[in-house]
């Protein structure tokens, strides 16, 4: 055998004349081959090249041909193995250009979307995504023309010999000791796949090209990286991380099975099961059948087609598209020509890349949603903000601070239109002395009112935030509570400060140089509270009842003279005088107390009004507003996550 590696930069000219053909594969994608008897034409990165053409038989590829011609005469004839990779020229690549279609749009909007979600969601949940992005600009980098299938299997399987018998030489080791690969082997059919390999990480003395011979020249072939992994249930750690690393990178696998380990749970379990969306790049193989007698080997291959439906992958029958299910016999030959026909429709049809990254966009996309789909339609409703501002306006005392207004009202027009002695009386049971009412009513405040009051704000916000991230993704509903308490820091003191410029009565307090009242932060709260505005028929009121006051002393003086003798006697006339005074005044003062019960009453709703308004233009400011943001943050992130998954549920 003569093994060289694939890492030449020549340029080789085919005098061949092309002939095209239509392949259809999979989904009855039909696509067109130009085949040629000739070999491939690739140029150096200097735009020149050394001769890439055969001579006596071996690939002329300048320094590594002379030093595989020199290890050769120094081993007398034996074949020499593959050179080191830091001394391959390196190759011009064609890059990957993905065909026009949905996967651009899927790749760009999954890359908005973890861009978006980096600050809502922790590392861990990103890292599959970020690894499938960075992975699919890796591998647009690298070369359309080239399809990467590694060959995987267990222990004893018959993977090495098959892998020989595709490639048409004994390339990869083979025998009883085990493990008998310990690192991956790739055969490259054609140049140009050098930086597919480095991404591998396959080392250049175990990168090889096919025998020359009916393998090498197959036509459908060209452009196949054929990849040998180690065992995948090894004893040695380090071989399973290197199939674990390998079959992440890889555009397709070929999975090899024997009749005794084919339903292993380890193989299951670890890699079909997980990799079932990858269905359409998979291939099964049932090796070792000559070691079945009669149709067993049609039993074998029926029970392994049922595990791998149990697994969920899809089999790709009736035309449809999934994965490829072939039994074969490695050592005899049998079957494989099939598989390398197989094989070769796969290469040709150059969209192994495609739907490798398509199926890797699935898997991120299906580990994502936890995170990213809600129960129901979550959100903040009209009836959820009512009811907020409504606890809002309780806890800033709204209603009270109404019914205060309305109270202050009649209390200021009872000042103006009542009469004289009544408002005397007042003043002397209101004048400040110990026990009175408003010394009472200003002093005690009781301290378990103020906590309330808090409680309730701290209740409202709480109840508000529960509401809004009601059915989120479990991160996202975090972010919405913690926006919904982080504004509620300075609620409370907010309030006060609006209660105070709202002039409620039921919160400020006259007493321009004392401490007023405590408010829902605790804090005392000063002020002036606003004065009612004096309805225009008020000065006529008061000069009614200053005339009936004037009644009342004028007939009560005349009275007086006529009984200390005076006056000429005539107890009638000053009588009736006295009489309408005393009279008129509580008259007066009655017909106004009605006169303003209306417009008391609309004060006092006015002032519950302003503060309600005012109340919930603050708890809008500080919470509603954040948490509406955050949940505009939530739709956002939910239209990429849909853009990304739409063609996944809807077909392609």
């Amino acid at each position: 055998m003569t093994a060289v590696t694939d890492e030449g930069n020549g340029k080789g000219k085919g005098n061949g004349k092309g002939i095209g053909k239509r392949i259809a594969f999979g989904n009855g994608i039909g696509i067109g081959t130009g085949k040629s008897d000739g070999g491939p034409s690739d140029k150096g990165p200097s735009g020149g090249g050394r001769s890439g053409g055969r001579k006596d038989g071996r690939w002329d590829d300048g320094l590594i041909a002379r030093r595989a011609a020199a290890a050769d005469a120094h081993e007398d004839g034996e074949p020499a193995p593959g050179t080191p990779d830091q001394d391959d020229p390196q190759p011009q690549v064609e890059a990957y250009v993905p065909s026009g279609g949905p996967l651009p749009p899927r790749l760009d909007a999954l890359r908005e979307l973890v861009g978006l979600s980096r600050a809502r969601l922790d590392r861990d949940s990103l890292a599959e995504a970020g690894r499938v992005l960075d992975e699919a600009a890796a591998r647009q980098r690298l070369s359309s023309r080239h399809t990467v299938i590694a060959v995987a299997g267990a222990t004893g399987s018959g993977k090495s010999t098959l892998f020989n018998a595709l490639a048409g030489a004994p390339i990869s080791d083979t025998g009883l000791r085990r493990p008998t690969t310990s690192q991956p082997i790739a055969c490259s059919w054609t140049d140009g796949a050098a930086g597919l390999l480095d991404r591998l990480a396959v080392p250049g003395r175990l990168r090889r090209r096919p025998h020359p011979g009916p393998a090498a020249s197959d036509e459908a072939l060209q452009g196949l990286v054929l990849v040998d992994l180690p065992d995948h249930d090894s004893a040695a750690t380090e071989h399973r991380d290197q199939v674990d690393r390998v079959l992440a990178l890889v555009d397709a696998v070929i999975w090899v099975v024997d009749p005794e380990k084919y339903a292993d749970a380890a193989l299951h379990e670890r890699y079909l099961r997980p990799l079932a969306g990858h269905a359409e790049v998979t291939f099964v193989v049932l090796n070792q059948t000559d070691r079945l007698p009669g149709d067993a080997a049609d039993l074998v291959l029926d029970d392994l087609r049922r595990l791998l439906d149990e697994d969920g992958i899809a089999l790709g029958e009736h035309g449809e598209p999934g994965a490829t299910v072939m039994s074969l016999s490695a050592l005899t030959g049998d079957g494989v020509p099939e598989l390398r026909e197989v094989v070769g429709r796969f290469v040709q049809d150059r969209t192994a890349a495609t739907r490798r990254l398509w199926a890797d966009i699935d898997a991120a996309a299906a580990r994502l949603r936890p995170v990213y789909v809600a129960e129901g339609r979550p959100g903040l409703g009209e009836r959820a903000r009512e009811e907020f501002t409504d606890r809002l306006a309780e806890a800033v005392g709204a209603a009270a601070a109404g019914e205060a207004a309305e109270r202050e009202w009649r209390r200021n027009a009872g000042r103006a239109c009542g009469t004289p002695w009544l408002r005397l009386w007042r003043w002397y049971e209101n004048r400040g002395l110990p026990g009175s009412l408003d010394r009472m009513g200003q002093a005690l405040t009781p301290p378990e009112e103020e906590l309330t009051a808090r409680q309730r704000v701290e209740q409202a916000v709480r109840i508000v935030a529960d509401a809004a991230a009601d059915g989120l993704p479990g991160p996202w509903a975090q972010a919405v509570r913690e926006a919904a308490f982080h504004g509620a820091k300075g609620l409370p003191e907010a309030l006060d400060e609006l209660a105070v410029k709202a002039g409620a009565p039921g919160v400020s307090r006259r007493g321009g140089g004392t401490a007023g009242a405590q408010g829902i932060s605790g804090t005392p709260l000063g002020g002036r509270a606003a004065k009612p505005p004096r309805p225009k028929w008020w000065p006529a009121a008061v000069l009614a009842q200053v005339s009936m006051t004037l009644l009342q002393i004028f007939g009560g003086l005349w009275l007086t003279g006529q009984i200390i003798g005076v006056l000429e006697p005539g107890l009638v006339t000053p009588a009736l005088v006295m009489l309408a005074g005393v009279v008129g005044g509580p008259l007066v003062e009655w017909s106004c107390a009605a006169a303003i019960r209306g417009p008391a009453r609309r004060y006092g709703q006015d002032a519950e009004r302003r503060l309600r308004e005012a109340a919930a233009g603050c708890g809008r400011a500080r919470v509603l507003d954040p948490v509406a943001a955050e949940l505009v943050r939530y739709r956002e992130v939910r239209e990429r996550y849909v853009t990304v998954t739409e063609f996944s549920t809807t077909g392609r």
